[in-house]
């Protein structure tokens, strides 16, 4: 099973603190999206055969897509891929952009999953963020989407916000947690130089709370999201039984994906390719008759890292028997002091022959993922 992830890089307006490749000039949309539905076919050999079960339409804002434009590309997917009939299908969605129509016109054209870009509840906090929608429209978007029909939603939060005390974060949690979202993606705030926090900060004009203060934020995610009955299956990410993204878990269990639109990347085992990040470069290129892409072949090494940087964030671990028999490397025998080490701090365990980190090694997942690398 495979994925493909299809990125629209349009936003109403700029989030103080994105770096995602986005443009909110959107007078050229149409012809970007016809080109989108050219790449699609340029890139049907990619995947090969392999059934499709999740499709995303990441961002960008792609609610910003009109319900014929969405219905039309799941339409073209179908016709060039096999498309797995309960295939999760899922669009990331500002609240601002869901009135109920919408939200009607889009599940009849396939979507039957939602991830909506809360980040925060609080009124303020929204303004600082430059969000355009409002506290209201947050809490009230889960119950009109119910209403539309719609049963599995994932909510994004954001949490070690600018002056933001742990009062604060615990109200936006209780919140999110009273909505009951089947999914729920917490993420700190990361300051990224080119954005307006990132100038802020350079500036001395933005207060963000020390790394101290954003994991006991974490930890209060965790134990809450624990006592009702969530489960952390990534550091970031968090579910009801059987509710996983297999958007998200494709990543992390390197399965097999591909990436259509400006800035998109793919992966099918042995290589990566990602896209021009540049939207009219990226429109000339599929006029002309070719995906303008960079393609980076996997070493043995870089095979390797990536299973431990990826593995080591979920709770599926990582195979020690995969890693030496595939790959050539014993983690046991190279690491066994490292290893000792972080099963003592009970940062690790080891079970079945997979290596797993505990709530508290999830803290320091990728700190502790680049101590094994090869």
């Amino acid at each position: 099973m495979a994925g493909i992830y299809i990125h629209i890089p349009f936003c109403k307006q700029a989030c103080h603190y994105c770096d995602f490749h986005f443009s909110t000039q959107t007078d050229y949309r149409q012809n970007l999206f016809n080109q989108l539905l050219q790449e699609l076919h340029f890139q049907k050999e990619y995947l090969g055969n392999q059934p499709i079960d999740s499709v995303y339409l990441g961002g960008g804002t792609p609610s910003l897509l009109h319900h014929l434009e969405i219905n039309l590309l799941l339409e073209t997917i179908a016709k060039i891929f096999t498309l797995s009939e309960n295939a999760e299908i899922t669009l990331e969605a500002n609240p601002d952009d869901l009135s109920f129509q919408y939200l009607k016109n889009i599940k009849l054209a396939g979507i039957n999953r939602l991830s909506i870009g809360i980040q925060t509840f609080d009124a303020d906090f929204l303004k600082k963020l430059n969000r355009a929608h409002s506290s209201e429209t947050a809490i009230q978007i889960l119950p009109l989407a119910r209403e539309a029909g719609f049963t599995n939603i994932s909510i994004d939060l954001m949490y070690a916000l600018p002056n933001q005390s742990m009062e604060q974060w615990q109200q936006d949690l209780s919140k999110a947690i009273q909505l009951k979202p089947e999914h729920i993606s917490a993420y700190t705030l990361t300051i990224e130089p080119k954005t307006v926090f990132g100038v802020q900060k350079a500036k001395g004009k933005l207060a963000t709370p020390d790394e101290d203060t954003a994991a006991s934020y974490f930890e209060n995610l965790q134990e809450e999201l624990f006592k009702n009955g969530y489960i952390q299956y990534e550091v970031s990410n968090f579910c009801l039984p059987h509710h996983y993204s297999r958007h998200n878990s494709s990543y992390w269990l390197q399965k097999h994906y591909l990436g259509i639109g400006p800035s998109a990347h793919s992966y099918n085992g042995d290589s990566r390719q990602y896209n021009i990040a540049n939207n009219h470069l990226y429109m000339k290129a599929i006029a002309d008759g070719h995906v303008p892409a960079t393609l980076e072949p996997l070493t043995n090494k870089e095979k390797i890292n990536d299973l431990l940087l990826t593995g080591l964030r979920t709770i599926w671990g990582v195979s020690l028997l995969e890693l030496k028999e595939n790959l050539n490397y014993d983690v046991i025998k190279i690491h066994e002091n490292k290893l000792t080490t972080l099963i003592e701090k009970q940062l690790a365990y080891i079970n079945n022959e997979h290596l797993y980190l505990t709530r508290r090694g999830l803290l320091v997942a990728d700190k502790i993922a680049s101590d094994l690398f090869i």
